[in-house]
């Protein structure tokens, strides 16, 4: 006899094929992203030395631009894709993101006009995140949420490490002024591929015909609301509405206080290698790629603990904040980042064991932002799941926006010191405990939303 806790046998479990999916949009969608940071020592290198000449600002303006128009479209990319589906919502973000992408490489060195193309790159990605989490609420049961987001969630590590070989390389081998060009195109025109398993497997799961009965019921066996999961899940919901609720705030918190740490990783962890150790673009490539492989191991494994939990008889959002709490611990690690990073007291381990410290905390970030997503699902219905995450990830985005700004200031001000980085490194290692405590302030107890 099947447990209640237990998937049935005798079902096919078509759903992962649906978080591959999910997996490999969002690979292609941080490939995409990526691209700028590997090229940011060749942005801001003198014209005299065959660089564009930009300044650190410079370079914080293009991508807080980025950061902040992806925050302000994620907020209408989760209503549209709750109004017109995820399986067209992903495909038309996916195609728009690939094509801004490619023109990225068509600008020149004008830094207003990469500004204006990375800005229509912007509101073309923002449409990843809430058609994936919106997918996930669809297609998972509760218990296996988490599970499927830290999946689906590591492809912006799986991005972000292709990038580390794609990027460099096509700098080194086709030379720096065409090779920049090259490694916007090459990853744009990548995107295209996912298109055709997109149509040729995705559909709702009330329409699916490869979904059999008992795993249709199967991910609809943690529902609260059982009309949620046959009826009304079109019916789109003002998303004015939603800020009535302090479920929607405790995400907000969440998001703001911990969305832009991630970006300064993803914009600024090359960077931080040139400058902390004179790394070059070939030098680059391992330590990135190492990075983000052990964030995705840690992602999954972090993500898991909740239903471990759960099955062990804790309720679904106790497991989830629970889970959350233990994870914000391990960022203090980043505290010792510049200790660790002296070259004059730890000579040639001194990389190792810097980047050692930012893999715990690219680690625990991955396993908190997978934890942090599926709390939506755990407190909304799922007709508003994209909604929430669109306002969720905007509020990230300004969040990200300031620490772009930030970092940029900081850089150029202390031009021949490491106090950039160790300012940066502490606010990374404190702001997840933070977040925790704002959001635990807000929703104290698991109290799901029934009436929209």
């Amino acid at each position: 006899m099947d447990s209640p806790n237990q998937p049935p046998s005798g079902f096919r479990n078509y759903r992962w094929i649906i978080c591959g999916l999910l997996f490999f949009s969002t690979t292609f969608n941080y490939l995409d992203r990526q691209v700028i940071s590997y090229l940011q020592p060749f942005f801001c290198r003198p014209e005299s030395q065959g660089g564009f000449g930009w300044t650190n600002s410079d370079f914080s303006y293009l991508t807080s631009a980025f950061t902040g128009v992806y925050a302000a479209a994620t907020v209408f990319a989760g209503w549209l894709i709750d109004k017109i589906g995820t399986k067209l919502g992903l495909a038309l973000s996916l195609i728009a993101w690939s094509i801004f992408g490619i023109l990225n490489a068509f600008v020149g060195q004008l830094l207003g006009m990469h500004i204006m193309i990375r800005s229509l790159f912007a509101v073309s990605e923002a449409g990843n995140f809430p058609a994936s989490i919106k997918t996930v609420a669809e297609w998972f049961p509760k218990r296996e949420r988490a599970l499927a987001t830290s999946i689906f969630n590591a492809g912006s590590n799986a991005g972000a490490m292709v990038a580390a070989f794609v990027v460099p390389t096509c700098m080194i081998y086709f030379g720096e002024k065409q090779g920049w060009k090259l490694a916007f195109v090459f990853t744009g025109a990548l995107g295209f591929l996912w298109l055709i398993f997109w149509f040729w497997l995705y559909n709702p799961p009330s329409k699916h015909p490869q979904l059999s009965k008992t795993e249709y019921d199967y991910i609809h066996i943690d529902d609260e609301v059982a009309a949620d999961a046959q009826t009304g899940d079109q019916a789109v919901v003002p998303w004015l509405r939603l800020f009535g609720y302090r479920q929607l705030w405790a995400f907000i918190a969440g998001k703001f206080m911990t969305d832009g740490i991630w970006w300064f990783y993803l914009f600024w962890l090359p960077a931080y290698l040139h400058d902390q150790f004179k790394m070059t673009q070939s030098e680059v490539r391992m330590p990135t790629f190492i990075v983000y492989g052990v964030a995705i191991l840690g992602s999954i494994y972090g993500s898991s603990i909740p239903l471990t939990l759960i099955k062990r008889g804790m309720a679904v959002y106790r497991a989830r904040m629970t889970t959350m709490l233990i994870i914000a611990v391990f960022p203090l690690a980043v505290l010792l980042t510049q200790y660790f990073g002296n070259v004059d007291r730890f000579g040639g381990l001194a990389a190792i064991l810097a980047i050692s410290m930012i893999c715990i905390g690219c680690t625990a970030h991955q396993a908190w932002s997978a934890n942090l997503f599926t709390t939506v699902s755990d407190m909304f219905p799922k007709k508003t799941v994209a909604s929430v995450t669109g306002i969720g990830t905007m509020a990230g985005g300004i969040g990200g926006v300031l620490i772009q700004l930030l970092q940029g200031r900081l850089r150029d001000a202390f031009p021949a010191s490491q106090t950039a980085y160790l300012i940066m490194f502490a606010i990374c290692a404190f702001s997840y405990l933070i977040a925790w405590g704002l959001m635990k302030a807000l929703v104290p107890r698991h109290q799901p939303i029934t009436d929209l």
